[in-house]
């Protein structure tokens, strides 16, 4: 009898297994069977390889090995050695990069158990970390990897005067260590309407802009007694202003209105700390102020919706700043209603269809935005040497489309699709 029983019990959990299998491919999401070590060796052949940092080649070869590119060129110039495994694809890219996102801070249940974007408690802390929230196993971290995003520049959301620092992963891993690029990248820092809406204090503009210069000033205050060895209690706040005071880290300055963001580089002008601004829906109305100050743009989602602080967003926003000459990047960005699943890369070819252009728009989704994130030596070409982090496509990347075959990332086939 009880030999029955467990023969059931095996065969209901075999079936239960199956189900659960069966769900996972139907939405796209599984990854395939993926034997494949960090160590593996890899080639990726494609109809036409964009490797970014050279012209596009077609009937392109990249190797991988040791998690790393070993060397791209056409078919007739790289022999695939034997014993690599060989994948296949119309168009190949590198991984591309969502410039700002909450991913791993936010759920897709929009549930308070799985919102770690913004604490209200306070409106100033630049102390809270990204890594302290970071859920490398949420579901959201899966899908936009399915979707072609291997690294993700993500952490607190914007809302109060500081919110928190913002840290860079790649889209893979178990843990936040085995996902981890670089752990305190930005301070996320907002100006405009949106800080009276979350906390009764500081309400108006211009007490923003009091509260945030006061909090520059008393970290320059401790960062001046730390350079001179006195001895002085650690404050958390403090240490950081002071990197970012350094320029050990940068401020990411959410700013949307014209009158905003020429206010945070004003800003910037008094401290001389390192930023990067952040929305920008009216940067086209400031393109020559932008343009002097040498701040790069991480520019809001084109398919936002325009309503208040972003009523004037403009689809045609990234074409102005590329022929201005001003360096930008995409982003899934923020929003408080479900589900927070925006792609870059769908936003980028918004972009691209309105005066960017295909390549430009891929430029800015992959070296562009690992140049503003410093971490162009890693990622963001096809070069060797760097991170084997690799999408492949069955046709053009900006179109709707448009699926993703495989990715791949530090030499590992990370997702197939089923």
């Amino acid at each position: 009898m009880n030999s029955l029983i467990n023969r059931m019990t095996k065969m209901m959990t075999s079936k239960r297994n199956m189900w659960i299998t069966f769900s996972l491919v139907m939405m796209g999401l599984l990854v395939g069977p993926l034997t494949e070590s960090a160590d593996a060796q890899i080639a990726v052949k494609g109809e036409i390889v964009y490797t970014i940092d050279g012209d596009p080649i077609q009937d392109g070869v990249v190797l991988i090995r040791d998690g790393k590119i070993e060397r791209v060129g056409s078919a007739n110039r790289v022999r695939i050695p034997s014993g690599y495994e060989v994948h296949e694809a119309k168009v190949v890219t590198p991984g591309m990069i969502d410039a700002r996102t909450v991913v791993g801070l936010a759920g897709y249940y929009n549930q308070q158990h799985d919102q770690d974007i913004l604490e209200t408690s306070n409106a100033v802390q630049p102390e809270l970390r990204a890594m302290d929230a970071y859920n490398a196993q949420e579901f959201l971290v899966g899908f936009v990897k399915s979707k072609g995003m291997t690294t993700l520049h993500t952490g607190h959301g914007p809302g109060a005067v500081m919110s928190g620092q913002t840290m860079i992963v790649k889209s893979t891993g178990r843990t936040l260590d085995e996902a981890l690029v670089d752990s305190t990248t930005m301070i996320a820092i907002t100006l405009g309407s949106r800080v009276r809406s979350n906390f009764s204090s500081p309400g108006t503009r211009s007490k923003t802009v009091s509260v945030l210069r006061q909090e520059l000033i008393d970290a320059q205050a401790y960062a001046d007694k730390r350079a001179e060895g006195e001895d002085q209690s650690r404050d958390l706040k403090k240490e950081v202003l002071a990197d970012l005071l350094d320029g050990k880290v940068k401020a990411m300055v959410s700013a949307n209105t014209a009158s905003d963001i020429v206010t945070a580089l004003r800003i910037q002008r008094e401290f001389g700390f390192p930023m990067v601004l952040e929305g920008a829906a009216e940067a086209y109305l400031v393109l020559d102020e932008i343009k002097a100050s040498g701040v790069p743009v991480i520019l809001h989602p084109p398919m936002i919706r325009p309503s208040g602080e972003v009523k004037n967003a403009s689809v045609e926003t990234a074409a102005k700043l590329q022929e201005a000459g001003i360096p930008f990047a995409f982003q899934s960005g923020y929003e408080g209603y479900v589900p927070k699943t925006r792609i870059a890369r769908y936003e980028a070819a918004i972009a691209a269809a309105n005066g960017l252009g295909m390549e430009d728009a891929l430029f800015a989704t992959t070296l562009g935005a690992a140049q503003i994130l410093g971490v162009d030596g890693r990622v963001g070409s096809l070069e060797q040497g760097k991170d084997a982090d690799l999408v492949l496509f069955d046709g053009d990347p900006f179109e709707y489309l448009t699926q993703v075959e495989a990715v791949i990332i530090d030499g590992e086939v990370v997702y197939l699709r089923e």
